[in-house]
């Protein structure tokens, strides 16, 4: 029997080098979206959480 783990994603709007980063538009989907669907399919994750300050990464 494997162990699964919660995964969680920081992703925080107000960075000093790049505020909004996670929204930041790659290939036409937000940075965050990105990492969420690579994230959810690593089968060892029992739950994958983005730990957000800012509605609209919460929305994206």
């Amino acid at each position: 029997m494997t162990e699964q783990a919660v995964l969680v994603i920081p992703a925080r709007w107000a960075s000093t080098r790049f505020p909004g980063k996670p929204l930041a538009p790659v290939a036409g989907k937000p940075l965050v979206q990105w990492v969420w669907e690579a994230a959810i399919r690593c089968r060892r994750m029992r739950e994958v959480v983005v730990a957000t300050d800012d509605r609209r990464i919460l929305e994206a």
